[in-house]
């Protein structure tokens, strides 16, 4: 393992704030952060974008086992605040009923500039992801890894696809949450960038022309976080389950220590063409797990459950060596049988449930946790 790489990650996420008698969004992140008192030791979320949403970190963890309580930790203290403050607490990428709240904008004056300059984006972003910090000491080295994890992201996405539904109505995609955020000028696959000069200078640029306001608004699907010396994987939904929180964030370590073994080896980097994958992206929005997915590093259609196997091929070394592979394997199994939080979702209101129960069965497994 090159450098240190992989050693540590951790998981941020972000979870919708709902009226429960109604299953909507509700501006209630003030009312829940001032909810928090002396006994709330671990895991006090932050303000987001808009107020109809909060995000938590875990600390830095160094295996499976310490980030699953983490994420307990947090989402226990989260959803023990939501219930004194009578909010329902929801990780997916969308819930149903997501249109426009009645002050959706956190009051907080960056993101008022955001709300002023984006207009009707930055109404509409009622979105909510699950992001991965792996641990990458080095910044220049972070660049390098980002050419090797390009083309393999979209499998992240097709395996977390969590958003069909947004302003009531079912959109087709198994995740609505990355068509949403595409329409962003910063926003889905990473552009290449020669070294991290390249990347500095470029974005510099984007700012200077006023085409974002700060680093905080590269929205790429993977980035070098500007706080920790790590990569941030940001492409997945979020996920109501724990265990899909879990999976996710195993295999986005795999991916860069992966990636960190073949550059130092010397491996040749793979060529995936910028609008194949984005292609890809797409696709595995739109489709989920089933169907066929687009394999951006080969080049070709693939069914997805074989796309998912060559993930898994490939990153298998780096599962082994961290002890992963068994969870690994059979969290991949229990997804298949189950199906993506989409399908799910898609089931409950086929069953005759109603847009309601579809909310209500997110909240509950956002909770399943507490329950084993």
């Amino acid at each position: 393992m090159d450098r240190g790489v992989g050693l540590t990650f951790g998981v941020e996420e972000e979870f919708h704030l709902l009226n429960p008698a109604t299953g909507r969004l509700a501006p209630g992140a003030r009312q829940l952060l001032a909810a928090f008192g002396a006994h709330d030791v671990f895991g006090l979320p932050n303000q987001e974008f808009q107020q109809a949403m909060v995000e938590t970190a875990t600390p830095v963890c160094h295996d499976l086992d310490e980030l699953r309580q983490a994420l307990i930790a947090t989402r226990t203290t989260l959803i023990q605040a939501g219930d004194r403050v009578g909010l329902w607490i929801a990780a997916a990428g969308t819930v149903p009923d997501c249109g426009i709240v009645t002050a959706p904008v956190y009051p907080d004056e960056r993101y008022r500039r955001i709300s002023d300059e984006y207009r009707r984006l930055a109404v509409e972003q009622q979105v909510c992801a699950c992001q991965v910090q792996v641990g990458v000491p080095d910044e220049e080295l972070a660049f390098h890894l980002i050419r090797r994890i390009r083309g393999w992201l979209p499998v992240l996405l097709a395996l977390s696809g969590g958003s069909p539904y947004f302003q009531n109505q079912d959109t087709g995609y198994a995740s609505y949450r990355a068509v949403v955020l595409s329409r962003w000028p910063t926003s889905g696959p990473m552009p290449l960038f020669a070294d991290r000069t390249d990347y500095h200078r470029r974005v510099d640029k984007l700012i200077t022309s006023g085409v974002i306001g700060d680093y905080g608004m590269i929205y790429y699907d993977v980035r070098p976080s500007q706080r920790y010396p790590t990569l941030e994987i940001r492409i997945a939904d979020a996920c109501p389950l724990l265990d899909d929180v879990l999976l996710i964030a195993a295999l986005a370590r795999a991916l860069v220590v992966t990636a960190a073994d073949e550059e130092e080896r010397g491996e040749p980097i793979p060529d995936v063409a910028d609008e194949l994958l984005r292609g890809a992206t797409w696709r595995a929005a739109r489709s989920g797990i089933r169907g066929k997915l687009v394999d951006a590093v080969a080049g070709d259609a693939v069914a997805s459950k074989d796309l998912v196997r060559r993930f898994i091929r490939h990153v298998r070394p780096a599962l082994e060596a961290s002890g992963d592979d068994a969870y690994v394997d059979e969290a991949l199994l229990e997804l298949a049988k189950r199906g993506t939080s989409a399908e799910r979702q898609r089931r409950a209101l086929s069953a005759g449930k109603g847009m309601h129960k579809v909310t209500a069965s997110i909240v509950a497994e956002t909770r399943t946790f507490s329950e084993k």
